[in-house]
């Protein structure tokens, strides 16, 4: 079946999942396969619970005479080719978003701010890989005025992928930094990996960047693409310029536009890092239209969500949780920010960095070296990287140890900053303390 004969299919049950387990009414089944699954086996028992039709790339598993089984060489490339082609029907107006740090926290402050406008498609939670992408693109409708698509990547050449199928009119890298390496292989890597996005919009007329005017790896390779710059401090030239007023622990910030008046804002947000995301926001809102007052609106009622920077208060600790990932970059910034407030003993739960490869002990070290010259009361470290690696904190092997010293000690009365990569799963842990 051609992919516009698809297409036809999909315009009539425009509902499609890849779980086997969820198969709303009239729904396309898509049979992708992975490492440890393979969903041409569960195709029949789909059909059964009510998807309409089956899209498979392993005949044998296909009744050849029930016309619901649509067979085609590969289901993975053949959900990429119907959300382009999705995409490109509807012509939305699409905002890409990518970066090594903020893109999900920046993303969904693009989506508040433009939603006090118009009607917004984003992505929800992490799907902003191979699969995720295509699947928040088909569930675009004509009531959307415009997407915001995040994009993300541990490999080279993933950015590349994604954006030959968002297809996005203008678009965002947060910043570049140290995650991934194991895949990237360097710095480098990284950067060119997400200046994919910029070489896509060069293709493109009328495309537009929007970017932090301070950030010189940026800079260094926008090249000739128009720019709508942000950025912090107070500055005259900028679309949207901002700055601290007080992190305690929540970032109360003002900005301006312009050579505008400034606006004092309180976030619900935690960590001076995030004013760069709400610059980014900011920048893009003006842009489309969305007036000052809204933007302030927008980003004063924003909640962070998923693990990331979120003030967590129980009955015996005030917690700052960002377990849903960990990489140099990103763990710099937060203890930087997380030494800065004011009050409170404080007590650090740092788990260890994935997918740095060769560059993982020197950047543990860094680390360390960091909280030694804190002033963070304890300082508990859980993993087999830092484990290695002579200090004199505590150290935990794993996130169950830190379970029963909780459970003997009972930690109180700490500010309780938690941050690894997601696999080190301290995510279990704010229920304890």
């Amino acid at each position: 079946m051609q992919i516009e004969e698809l297409y036809h299919v999909f315009e009539q049950h425009p509902v499609i999942t890849t779980d086997s387990r969820d198969c709303p009414e009239g729904s396309i089944f898509f049979a992708l396969k992975g490492e440890k699954f393979n969903g041409n086996l569960f195709a029949s028992a789909a059909l059964e619970k009510g998807c309409a039709y089956a899209v498979v790339d392993e005949p044998e598993h296909a009744d050849t005479t029930d016309s619901r089984y649509i067979v085609t060489d590969d289901v993975l490339t053949t959900l990429q080719q119907l959300a382009r082609l999705h995409r490109r029907t509807l012509g939305t107006r699409i905002i890409g978003v990518t970066g090594t740090n903020g893109k999900t926290t920046t993303k969904e402050l693009i989506a508040a701010v433009l939603s006090e406008k118009y009607n917004v498609l984003y992505t929800r939670g992490n799907f902003n890989n191979h699969i995720g992408v295509p699947k928040t693109l088909l569930q675009l409708t004509r009531d959307h005025d415009i997407a915001v698509v995040e994009m993300g990547a541990n490999h080279p050449g993933e950015i590349h992928t994604l954006v030959n199928i968002v297809e996005p009119n203008c678009g965002i890298i947060t910043n570049v930094g140290k995650a991934h390496l194991e895949g990237f292989g360097s710095f480098e890597g990284v950067l060119h990996t997400k200046g994919e996005l910029y070489d896509f919009l060069r293709t493109r007329e009328d495309s537009v960047i929007f970017i932090d005017a301070d950030n010189e790896h940026l800079q260094s390779i926008a090249g000739e693409l128009k720019q709508v710059r942000y950025g912090v401090g107070n500055h005259d030239d900028l679309c949207a310029s901002g700055e601290i007023v007080s992190c305690t622990p929540m970032v109360h910030m003002r900005w301006h536009h312009g050579s505008g008046e400034w606006h004092e804002v309180q976030t619900q947000l935690i960590g001076t890092y995030n004013l760069f995301n709400m610059m980014a926001a900011a920048a893009i809102g003006l842009y489309f239209g969305v007036s000052q007052e809204q933007v302030d609106h927008a980003i004063a009622n924003y909640v962070p969500s998923n693990n990331r920077s979120q003030l967590t208060i129980t009955a015996h600790n005030k917690l700052i949780v960002d377990t849903y990932n960990a990489n140099p970059t990103s763990m710099n910034a937060a203890l930087v920010n997380f030494c800065a407030i004011e009050g409170h003993p404080k007590m650090a739960i740092v788990g260890d960095m994935g997918e740095l490869g060769e560059c993982s002990s020197e950047e543990h070290h860094k680390v360390i070296d960091l909280l030694m010259a804190s002033n963070i009361d304890q300082v508990w470290l859980v993993g087999k990287e830092f484990g290695a690696i002579k200090s004199p904190f505590r150290k935990f092997a794993n996130v169950s140890e830190v379970k029963d010293a909780i459970a003997k000690e009972h930690p109180e009365g700490y500010y309780i900053f938690i941050k690894g990569s997601n696999y080190m799963r301290l995510f279990e842990l704010p229920e304890l303390l």
